[in-house]
């Protein structure tokens, strides 16, 4: 990894690839060295994985997992906010939020590079498939689509399920995102790895590229990799830029943090070129706020 660019205009983006630690204490203690080493070479904006620091305990349903949630604020952001002010980083964490009893998010908090902690982006799509018992855990995000003008740029962060949606991808741009970061934990269940897994894994790889071209910006996805019970997560991570090519990606099975530089002025030429928001017929999509549209 070569030193980082400091053109005003380029930012370098690290993504944090890990496997769950043991415990939320190992898992903070691995996910703070990890920022560290991307930081010393060069590494402005650090995403981590979704969820970080608990295993993804979505798999079951068990209301004793509730203790694994924790207020954010709270420890784990001030903890990461004093390693974003030393490091003069960006932090974006994904965990697991205790709002009230009884109400769950998953959620992304953002650290600007002085350690202020800028805000929070609640997962809007909640899925609910065999081995991703999501709906049980967690109430569905009420704050929007989130972007923040950050020391290195204007991004948004979106979360797993959301990557799916080109609704969500486009709200985060419209509202100025250069850069969307999706926390993730996906993988192959193994009674469809063989059948399906290259096709999931396609799709999944796809749709979040033609976000980056619809909406003339920078997509980064990172992956949890490692076995937790029978989920075999694809790692994977990736960087697409704005007309979809990958930048970066990571290896299936092994931690690894995937460095991209992202070219922002590049981003404007092209936004000027391909004027995708301004020919937007705003007034002919009222329907897209419906369920189905009916005859």
């Amino acid at each position: 990894m070569s030193p980082s660019n400091t053109s005003p205009r380029k930012v370098r983006i690290a993504l944090i690839q890990g496997r769950e630690q043991g415990s939320a204490a190992a898992d903070l203690e691995y996910t703070i060295a990890r920022i560290r080493e991307a930081a010393a070479v060069g590494a402005q904006i650090i995403c981590t994985q979704e969820l970080f620091n608990t295993p993804y305990f979505c798999r079951t349903q068990d209301t004793a997992l509730f203790d694994l949630a924790e207020p954010i604020p709270g420890a784990t952001t001030e903890a990461l906010e004093a390693v974003a002010a030393e490091l003069g980083v960006v932090i974006v964490a994904s965990l697991f939020e205790r709002r009230a009893a009884g109400v769950y998010h998953n959620t992304a908090a953002v650290i600007d590079a002085d350690g202020r902690y800028l805000g929070k982006y609640r997962k809007m799509h909640i899925p609910q498939d065999p081995g991703f018992e999501e709906k049980f855990y967690f109430t569905p995000g009420d704050l929007g689509y989130k972007v923040w003008d950050t020391k290195f740029g204007r991004i948004s962060v979106l979360i797993c399920w959301d990557q799916w949606y080109p609704e969500a991808a486009r709200m985060a741009a419209l509202a100025g995102a250069e850069i969307i970061f999706y926390p993730t934990a996906i993988g192959w269940l193994p009674e469809e790895k063989a059948e399906l897994g290259v096709a999931q894994h396609t799709a999944w790889e796809m749709v979040q590229r033609g976000h980056a071209v619809a909406n003339g910006c920078y997509v980064a996805a990172v992956n949890r990799t490692g076995i937790e019970g029978d989920t075999e997560f694809w790692g994977q991570s990736f960087v697409a830029d704005f007309y979809g090519q990958i930048v970066e990606r990571a290896p299936v099975e092994n931690e690894y943090i995937l460095m991209a530089d992202c070219d922002l002025k590049a981003l404007e030429d092209m936004r000027r070129i391909w004027p995708f928001f301004r020919d937007r017929r705003i007034d002919s999509y009222a329907d897209v706020t419906k369920r189905m549209i009916d005859e």
